[in-house]
């Protein structure tokens, strides 16, 4: 155990630990992706049959764990090595082994994502648990800007953990570059900074122009890295949807009045931030 823990407090072997645990838990992150909006969909329905004195109906057991994985096509059981991060998807060459439907990008997509993402996190932090709440940190992004981009919903079942996860971590002196009172503020002007533009576009317009969830988002992002690093998030945020937004509608695949969710640009914009947040802000002021 001695030596395990030796090599492990090496950088190299520590990235490559990183990497190989961003592979496992990007499967598992495709779960919550896809299985999380349904849970709640399914809690709310059942919400709602209550309030108008409906009798509850029998239903399937349905979570993060039960049922099994299966082809939505043909209902095949997926086989422990028919699961194997990016393995399976290249043996498989990207189809179900039972009835040959093809399995969609994304799933291999997040696994990679996440462990090219993971091993950043411990090559920059180094080991140790600044690293390991990182990783909490980048993943929790990775569900997020996926389940929004999908469903243009960002759960409170991710985002308010998220904030106290932040808390905690300042709490216990994982950055120390960021004191809890920074933390403690960021949290509150994150929400409070799209809470205020959210009213003042419905004033102007009568229209709402984002969701509730964005304003927990920023919040959670303003309890990790603190409330100096608002400003550039907001603004990576709002540079990087804006362009987005304009080369949708310049190539007509999105009318001018059709929603784009914003949780994403601030997921990218977040992730900038913790990596490379200080430094932009320095180079920044050192033109100015």
């Amino acid at each position: 155990m001695d030596a395990l823990a030796e090599v492990l407090t090496r950088p190299a072997p520590f990235v490559a630990l990183c990497a190989l645990l961003g592979l496992i838990v990007g499967s598992f992150l495709n779960v919550v992706i896809h299985r999380l909006p349904k849970m709640l969909e399914r809690q709310w329905q059942g919400e709602c049959a209550e309030l108008r004195g409906d009798k509850p109906t029998a239903a399937p057991r349905y979570n993060l764990i039960a049922p099994a994985s299966a082809c939505p096509g043909c209902n095949h059981r997926i086989r422990a090595l028919e699961n194997v991060p990016l393995v399976s998807y290249i043996a498989l060459r990207g189809k179900c082994s039972a009835c040959g439907m093809r399995i969609p990008l994304r799933y291999p997509a997040v696994e990679l994502l996440s462990g090219m993402l993971s091993a950043y996190v411990g090559w920059h932090f180094g080991p140790g648990w600044t690293a390991a709440a990182a990783l909490v940190f980048a993943w929790s992004m990775i569900v997020l800007a996926c389940i929004d981009l999908d469903t243009f919903f960002l759960p409170d079942n991710i985002t308010l953990p998220l904030v106290w996860g932040g808390l905690l971590a300042h709490l216990l002196n994982l950055f120390p570059e960021t004191s809890l009172a920074d933390a403690v503020i960021g949290a509150i002007a994150g929400y409070c900074a799209l809470w205020s533009v959210f009213w003042l576009f419905k004033l102007a317009t009568g229209k709402e122009g984002m969701g509730y969830g964005d304003f927990k988002l920023l919040a959670a992002i303003g309890a990790w890295l603190g409330w100096k690093a608002l400003p550039l998030v907001i603004l990576l945020s709002s540079l990087v949807g804006a362009t987005v937004g304009i080369a949708l509608v310049v190539l007509r695949r999105q009318g001018r009045d059709m929603p784009i969710p914003f949780g994403p640009y601030l997921v990218v914009a977040g992730l900038i931030a913790l990596f490379w947040g200080r430094a932009i802000t320095a180079r920044y002021l050192d033109l100015l």
